[in-house]
């Protein structure tokens, strides 16, 4: 998603976002993400104005004075960035992918399942299983911070039976132009 992404021709416009939105928007990540109201706060103070920054291909950047800190692809779930996610890595639920994954995934590739079910690789035990479409982090074995956001693309359970295919969606990743945007 963040792959070729300029600031100078990928961006279309950034308008403040209206008080109205931002409680649907706060509303919408309470939902989706693990995480306290009290610590969306901290990311994301009540009294701070919220920017929206329009990009190309229907992305939709949120930034609080210029920082980006969530995104969202037409009208699907909403993703942190990987500068929160590093700061509250207990947001999303994890994923992690073996050694042998992940210069594919600095390279933007999609998670394969043998890469999340070999043994550096982990997914969530049976009760606590994933389903299909939900954000995850991607770890990968042996660091300590994500490497990645995705979606996986079939549910935890499936991902184990099947072991082929892609498991996890990349959508952005340590490395990738939206990594190396601190301001907009």
């Amino acid at each position: 998603m963040f792959k070729k992404f300029s600031t100078s021709t990928d961006i279309a416009g950034q308008t403040p976002v209206k008080s109205s939105v931002q409680r649907s928007l706060r509303a919408a990540v309470l939902a989706q993400w693990k995480i306290e109201p009290e610590t969306l706060d901290v990311i994301w103070p009540k009294k701070e104005g919220l920017v929206h920054v329009k990009c190309r291909e229907h992305i939709s950047i949120y930034t609080v004075h210029g920082e980006p800190i969530f995104f969202q692809h037409f009208d699907g779930p909403i993703y942190p960035t990987l500068r929160v996610l590093h700061k509250y890595p207990y947001i999303l639920p994890l994923v992690r992918i073996d050694r042998g994954a992940i210069r594919f995934l600095l390279a933007g590739a999609h998670m394969m399942c043998p890469g999340l079910t070999s043994a550096g690789g982990y997914l969530p035990p049976s009760e606590e299983a994933l389903a299909a479409d939900t954000p995850v982090a991607i770890h990968a074995e042996g660091k300590e911070h994500a490497v990645g956001v995705g979606i996986s693309k079939m549910s935890s359970e499936e991902m184990r039976k099947v072991n082929k295919g892609v498991g996890v969606e990349t959508v952005t990743y340590l490395g990738d132009d939206l990594w190396a945007l601190q301001t907009i």
